[in-house]
């Protein structure tokens, strides 16, 4: 399926530098943000060695088929978008993990990401950590990943609500990371989009400002997708915008 795109980052009102990383590759229907962890050097380098590795994976295997040989076990219930990213998402992981052991000044970085492949009939969804994945359709959000964090757990388990969980001072504290550790786990989805779907990727620094309905209320406007994201990032800061903001939108167009 047909589809367009928009982007925008900022460092936020209260950073002097930006850790997160973005990549859109219409050309190969790829979309990907992250936002890198570790001090202010490492966690640019951590979200910039994952969007790279994965957009260079991505590119390299578009004839890839189930009976090559794959970095990481090929799972026959899932498309093979579905497992190009995975195994993106693992092969960034081991870049990562060799950068951290050519330097000990990166020591400890680690980055979230989320992505989504798309072709002709689905799109694949991947992340790990918690950036997010939104998709508003027909005039209606809904959130398509769920965080890899502490406060995540805490609201499941029932023990936080989210308003509770958004005020935690353990909210930034995520369970899974690509920080090149051997046991990566990538959660993986597959969508069926609809023509005039618009899916939005973005990191916390959106929605730990941002209300789901607000959101919602700016990817519904009749606005370029530049400008939307451009909005998110200007209403985040509007609200204190205390970190770094990546937003990309992807809009699914009619045959």
């Amino acid at each position: 399926m047909p589809v367009s795109s928009g982007s925008a980052t900022d460092k936020g009102l209260r950073r002097s530098a930006n850790e997160d990383n973005l990549l859109v590759r219409d050309d190969l229907g790829l979309f990907v943000v992250a936002d890198g962890m570790g001090g202010h050097a490492a966690g640019e380098v951590a979200s910039q060695v994952a969007v790279e590795g994965i957009g260079a994976f991505v590119e390299a295997t578009v004839t890839m088929s189930p009976d090559q040989t794959w970095p990481v076990p090929f799972d026959i219930r899932e498309s093979v978008n579905a497992n190009r990213l995975r195994a993106a998402f693992c092969t960034a992981n081991g870049r990562l993990a060799a950068q951290v052991a050519s330097s000990r000044e990166l020591r400890g970085m680690a980055t979230t990401a989320v992505a989504m492949l798309v072709d002709e009939d689905a799109a694949s969804l991947a992340h790990v950590g918690d950036s997010r994945a939104y998709l508003l359709r027909r005039g209606q959000l809904a959130r398509l990943t769920r965080d890899h964090s502490w406060v995540e757990e805490q609201i499941q388990a029932g023990a936080l609500s989210e308003a509770a969980a958004r005020r935690h001072p353990w909210r930034n504290v995520v369970t899974r990371a690509l920080s090149g550790a051997a046991d990566l786990e990538v959660e993986i989805q597959e969508l069926r989009p609809e023509p005039g779907d618009r899916v939005l990727l973005c990191t916390d620094g959106i929605f730990s400002v941002l209300t789901d309905d607000r959101i919602g209320g700016v990817l519904g406007r009749d606005a370029g997708l530049d400008d939307l994201c451009s909005i998110l990032i200007e209403e985040t800061n509007d609200g204190g915008g205390p970190d770094n903001a990546t937003a990309v939108v992807i809009e699914f167009d009619a045959r």
